[in-house]
C-alpha cells in the first residue's frame, strides 16, 4: 500500500482522519468555552482553546448556528455514551447517577442561549430537542432503574420529570452569580434517596 499520494502528499484517508480529529477538537473546545463564556463567545477564543486557526473552524462550521448545533449534538452524544460507562465503572448506581447528572448540568449550561444563537431556525431547534429526548431519556431511565434496583433511591422517579426539573433549576444561572443550581440539584438527589434506618 502506498504511503504517499501524488507529489509526496499523505493519502486521503490520513487527511480525512486529521480533519475528523480537528473537528472533534474544535467541538470539545467550543463546548468548554460555551460553558464559561456562553454561545456568543468569540470564535478566536474557541480557536485558541482548540489550538487551530479560525479558518479551520469556519471550514467545518460556516456559521455560528452550525457550530452551536454541532456542539449541542456532540454533547448529547457524550452524555448518552457516559451513562453506561459510568454505570460500569462507578462504585454504585447512585454514584453513577450523580456523576451523570453533573455531566448533564454541564450540557445544560452549554445549551443556554442555543435558541438565541439559532434565532429564527425553529425547525433546527425542534429537531435538536427531539434528538435530545430520544438519546438522553433512555440513559437517565437506565441509571434511575439501576439505582432503584440497588435500593439506593425510591422507585418511581420518571426520567423526563427529573431531567426537566434539573433543567428548570439551571435557569438563571448566568444572570445571577449568587445562584448555584448544583447545590439545589444535590438536595434534589438527596430527596430521591431511601431514608436511612430510623
Amino acid at each position: 500500500m502506498p504511503t504517499d499520494g501524488p507529489a509526496g502528499q499523505p493519502p486521503a484517508r490520513s487527511k480525512r482522519a486529521d480533519a475528523q480529529r480537528n473537528r472533534q477538537t474544535v467541538l470539545s473546545a467550543a463546548a468548554e468555552v460555551f460553558v464559561t463564556a456562553g454561545v456568543d463567545a468569540p470564535i478566536r477564543q474557541i480557536a485558541a482553546r482548540a489550538g487551530v486557526g479560525m479558518a479551520t473552524i469556519y471550514r467545518h462550521f460556516p456559521t455560528r448556528a452550525d457550530l452551536v448545533t454541532a456542539v449541542y449534538r456532540h454533547q448529547i452524544e457524550a452524555c448518552a455514551e457516559a451513562g453506561p460507562a459510568l454505570l460500569a465503572d462507578a462504585g454504585s448506581p447512585l454514584d453513577a447517577l450523580r456523576r451523570w447528572i453533573d455531566l448533564f448540568v454541564d450540557f445544560l449550561v452549554t445549551k443556554h442561549g442555543l435558541a438565541d444563537a439559532l434565532q429564527s431556525d425553529s425547525d433546527r431547534f425542534a429537531a435538536l430537542h427531539t434528538y435530545f429526548l430520544d438519546r438522553l431519556l433512555p440513559v437517565c431511565a437506565q441509571l434511575l432503574d439501576a439505582a432503584a434496583d440497588a435500593g439506593e433511591i425510591r422507585p418511581g422517579t420518571q426520567p423526563y420529570e427529573l431531567m426537566r426539573g434539573i433543567g428548570n433549576l439551571c435557569i438563571g444561572r448566568d444572570s445571577d452569580p449568587r445562584y448555584d443550581p448544583r447545590r439545589l440539584i444535590g438536595l434534589l438527589l438527596q430527596g430521591l434517596q431511601h431514608p436511612g434506618p430510623a
